[in-house]
């Protein structure tokens, strides 16, 4: 049996190296083709998305000789008389009560919507996941079988064509998937902390708006993004409950019903250019909206998973 062979300075032993087995051929051809069907399936989502809104801006700046002839054409007048036009027509009117509407009906919705999850995701009591399901059942609920009974049921409350009724109908609109969405947020909130806020001597509503609420603020963030761009967007429900209801009875459409009566008073002076004026301006500010707390909805909407 030969002795082992001893490592010296002059002549250090070599040992063998383990050598990493080579990914098989199939799985790094596999990979790079998924990775360039995952990259060109975005890019042409991206430009599915892109192209129209660029073709509807450029419309603005277009004649109607102009759209007519080339609706792909550059314009030639990069003029902004005629977004000055659309706001003069009622644009400004339709914008600002749909702004005085969301003003009220976001806010509401957030704190109904925070405090029901709240409840029903931290407190454990009989009948929790009947009022849970309650709520969720609501999303599933198509509102065009609601529109009858709704218009009955906010005339009877003498508030047609009024903002406070809107409001409302939005608010209650909203509930279930604010609910839905922040219940699953509260209940990754660490208890630890819940618990050493009343072990202080901290009550429940204290705790809520001091404690739990300041800690579900990403997604508070994301849910709100969601409710604006929907209720900036709605359509089906002001058009019922927001109609004159005599001659007296002023106008108060928001920006949804706004550009459909733009159209319609266009009669056959068609003026193509002032519509799409008015899309782009109805479209602009849920764009910087979006942009602006692009961050702060990923945040919250992977937070939930990553705790």
């Amino acid at each position: 049996m030969s002795a082992p062979i001893k490592e010296t300075a002059d002549a250090p032993v070599r040992r063998p190296v383990a050598k990493t087995p080579a990914r098989p051929g199939g799985e790094r051809s596999e990979g790079v083709v998924l990775n360039v069907f995952s990259h060109g399936f975005l890019a042409l989502w991206a430009l599915l998305i892109i192209l129209p809104l660029l073709w509807l801006v450029l419309s603005s700046f277009k004649t109607d000789t102009q759209i007519g002839g080339s609706a792909f054409g550059w314009p030639q007048n990069w003029s902004l008389d005629v977004f000055s036009r659309a706001w003069d027509k009622g644009i400004g009117d339709y914008f600002l009560n749909t702004v005085i509407v969301l003003v009220f009906s976001v806010p509401l919705t957030m704190l109904f919507g925070s405090m029901a999850a709240y409840v029903l995701a931290r407190y454990q009591f009989w009948g929790n996941r009947f009022l849970y399901y309650f709520f969720v059942a609501g999303a599933m609920f198509p509102v065009f079988l609601a529109l009858v009974p709704l218009f009955f049921m906010v005339k009877r409350l003498d508030m047609l064509n009024t903002y406070q009724g809107l409001i409302l109908v939005y608010v209650a609109y909203s509930m279930p998937f604010t609910v839905f969405f922040m219940h699953a947020f509260f209940r990754t909130l660490p208890t630890a902390v819940f618990e050493a806020a009343v072990l202080d001597g901290a009550s429940h509503s204290r705790t809520f708006f001091q404690v739990m609420l300041p800690m579900a603020k990403p997604g508070l963030v994301s849910v709100g993004i969601f409710n604006t761009l929907g209720q900036w967007n709605q359509f089906i429900l002001p058009t019922v409950l927001m109609q004159p209801q005599s001659g007296d009875d002023p106008e108060r459409y928001v920006l949804t019903q706004g550009l459909i009566q733009l159209q319609q008073q266009q009669g056959y002076a068609s003026d193509l250019p002032v519509l799409f004026a008015g899309v782009t301006i109805a479209m602009i500010p849920m764009l910087v909206v979006y942009l602006s707390f692009q961050r702060q909805v990923q945040a919250g909407l992977t937070s939930a998973t990553l705790k």
